[in-house]
């Protein structure tokens, strides 16, 4: 009797939960620093492009020549170089949406973070662009670049790198399985000699009309080799 009476009380608690969800109620939670991202179901989301940055801008700046280009060599080195992040542009199948300034963001943040170079400000960057009245794709014409950089430089932010961000994807269909290869790619430039680098992050999502889609579709075990 009690438990009979209990399994019905669960199921009238459970049936008033899923009532009040399909009325429109919502409910939120803060997440813990051990408690791992949500995985999107239909987009990419911190899941995909919080490891991309990280991977994408670790490479890139492990690259890069340490000491300051633009430095005058009978001058005491200056102790970091300076990096004009430009901007993201967006190529992939998916609207960023909120999250692009947030990659930016997490970018130039990342620059900063690392010991050996400085970030210009995002504020400077725009009003260089708006006082030189050129779009970001224009800054590879030599001209164009000496122009926009001597503006920032007589803001008191000379640059050694100009840096370019490019988000692209693919996607393969099968039946209703989708797989879409998310890459990053981060591109720097030497405003003093032309020298250019690039250095790229990808990762591979699956996306699934039930979960039985991941069984169906991809191997439990990892190749040999991986």
């Amino acid at each position: 009797m009690i438990r009979t009476r209990f399994a019905c009380s669960f199921w009238c608690l459970l049936s008033l939960a899923i009532a009040l969800g399909c009325r429109g109620y919502q409910y939120g939670h803060v997440l813990k620093p051990h408690q791992d991202d949500m995985v999107g179901s239909h987009a990419a989301g911190s899941e995909v492009y919080r490891p991309l940055v990280d991977d994408a801008v670790a490479r890139l700046l492990a690259t890069c020549e340490p000491l300051p280009s633009s430095a005058d060599l009978n001058d005491p080195l200056p102790e970091t170089c300076k990096i004009c992040f430009v901007g993201i542009e967006n190529k992939s199948a998916e609207e960023l949406g909120d999250f692009k300034d947030q990659l930016y963001e997490m970018i130039d943040t990342q620059i900063n973070r690392a010991g050996q170079f400085d970030a210009v400000s995002r504020r400077m960057i725009e009003a260089a662009l708006i006082e030189t009245r050129m779009r970001p794709d224009s800054l590879l014409v030599p001209g164009n670049m000496q122009l926009f950089t001597s503006v920032l430089q007589r803001q008191g932010q000379p640059v050694d790198y100009l840096m370019f961000a490019k988000l692209t994807s693919g996607t393969t269909q099968r039946n209703s399985s989708t797989q879409r290869d998310y890459l990053l790619t981060l591109e720097i430039v030497d405003t003093r000699t032309g020298a250019y680098r690039k250095e790229q992050a990808e990762i591979r999502k699956g996306y699934h009309a039930s979960p039985l889609g991941k069984l169906a579709n991809y191997s439990l075990w990892p190749k040999a080799g991986r």
